[in-house]
C-alpha cells in the first residue's frame, strides 16, 4: 500500500481522535466495554477494573409465491464478547482486554458459510514515568475460530483456520495515555511471528509464510492507536489502528489493522452496533486484480450493521 494513503488515515485519524478528546465522558470506557457504571456513591479506588459485553443479534426470513423474488430461506447470526481486566496501583499499569466474534448466514442459493470470526487479546504492561507516558510492554495475538473458503460461483477454495493464520506481536516502547479514553503506544523495536499451522496453507506459502514452513518472523516498528468516544448518551465511537512495518521487506509498505465501531444502546438490553474493519497486509496475496488478473495484496473491507440483545457483566 502507498505510504501516501496510510499517511492520509493516520492523519485523519489523529486528528478526529485528539479534537474529540475535551468532550469524552468519564465513563466513556466504561459504556465501551460494556462494564457496569460504578455507584455514584461508591467512592472505592478499586485496584482491579473487570467487565464486558455480549451482543447477539439474529435475522430470520422466509419467502413464498413471492413476485419480487429472492431467497425462500435466510438465517444470520452474528455474536460479540468483548472483555476486560484492568490493573491500577501506584506506577503500575496492567492492561487486558479480550475481544471474540462469530457470524454465520445461511440461505437458499449459497447455502452456509461465516460472516464473521475474530480472536484478539492484547495484554499492555506500563510503568509511569511521568507527563501521561508510560514505559510499556506489549503483547497482542490475534486469530480465529473456524475454517474461512474464498468463493467462486462454482466452488470454494480454503483460505485460512484457527491458527492459519495467527498474528503475534511483542512489543517494548512507549505509551502516551493522557486518560483511560487515548493511548498511543510506540515501539521502534518489535517482533511479529505469523503462524500457519495447517499442512496445506502452508504448502501454499499463505500469508507469507515461506513455502512448506509454519511460522514466519519479522522485526519492525509498530504503532497502534486507540481511542473510546461518547458522542452522545447511550452512543459510544471505539476505534483501534495499528500500523507496522517490517525493516527485514519493503519496510515501505505499511501492514494495516484498523477497527472501528459505533455502539448505539436503546434500553438496557437492546443496541445497535455498526462495525467497520480495515485489514492491509502486503504478504497476503490471496486476491485477483480486476485489472490484470494477477493475484495479489487488496485492501481488505469488513462492514457489519446488527440491532438485537445486550448483556453486560
Amino acid at each position: 500500500m502507498r505510504r501516501s494513503f496510510l499517511t492520509v488515515i493516520l492523519l485523519v485519524c489523529t486528528v478526529g481522535i485528539l479534537h474529540a478528546q475535551e468532550d469524552w465522558m468519564k465513563t466513556s470506557r466504561e459504556e465501551a466495554s460494556g462494564k457496569i457504571k460504578k455507584d455514584a456513591t461508591d467512592t472505592t479506588n478499586k485496584v482491579w477494573k473487570k467487565g464486558g459485553t455480549f451482543n447477539l443479534n439474529v435475522n430470520q426470513g422466509t419467502l413464498s409465491n413471492w413476485a419480487a423474488g429472492g431467497d425462500k430461506f435466510s438465517f444470520s447470526v452474528a455474536s460479540t464478547l468483548n472483555a476486560f481486566a484492568f490493573y491500577k496501583k501506584g506506577k503500575h499499569s496492567w492492561d487486558n482486554v479480550l475481544n471474540l466474534a462469530y457470524g454465520y448466514v445461511n440461505t437458499t442459493s449459497l447455502g452456509g458459510r461465516k460472516s464473521d470470526d475474530l480472536i484478539s487479546i492484547t495484554s499492555k504492561y506500563g510503568y509511569d514515568i511521568g507527563k501521561h507516558f508510560y514505559v510499556s510492554g506489549l503483547v497482542d495475538l490475534r486469530t480465529q475460530f473456524s475454517d474461512g473458503y474464498l468463493y467462486t460461483d462454482t466452488s470454494k477454495t480454503l483460505s485460512s483456520r484457527f491458527f492459519s493464520p495467527a498474528y503475534l506481536i511483542l512489543s517494548p516502547g512507549i505509551d502516551y495515555k493522557p486518560n483511560d479514553q487515548f493511548s498511543v503506544f510506540f515501539s521502534p523495536i518489535t517482533g511479529r511471528y505469523v503462524f500457519v499451522m495447517d499442512n496445506y496453507l502452508a504448502s501454499q506459502a499463505a500469508f507469507g509464510v515461506d513455502t512448506g514452513k509454519h511460522v514466519k518472523s519479522e522485526f519492525g516498528a509498530y504503532l497502534t492507536i486507540n481511542t473510546v468516544q461518547t458522542l452522545a448518551k447511550g452512543i459510544v465511537y471505539k476505534g483501534r489502528l495499528d500500523l507496522y512495518s517490517n525493516y527485514r521487506n519493503n519496510p515501505q509498505n505499511v501492514d494495516l489493522y484498523m477497527t472501528n465501531s459505533l455502539n448505539l444502546a436503546v434500553n438496557k438490553h437492546i443496541s445497535a452496533v455498526i462495525s467497520v474493519d480495515l485489514i492491509y497486509d502486503d504478504d497476503v496475496k490471496s486476491f485477483v486484480n480486476p485489472k490484470t488478473g494477477v493475484l495479489g495484496p487488496r485492501l481488505q473491507v469488513k462492514e457489519v450493521i446488527g440491532v438485537g440483545f445486550s448483556a453486560k457483566f
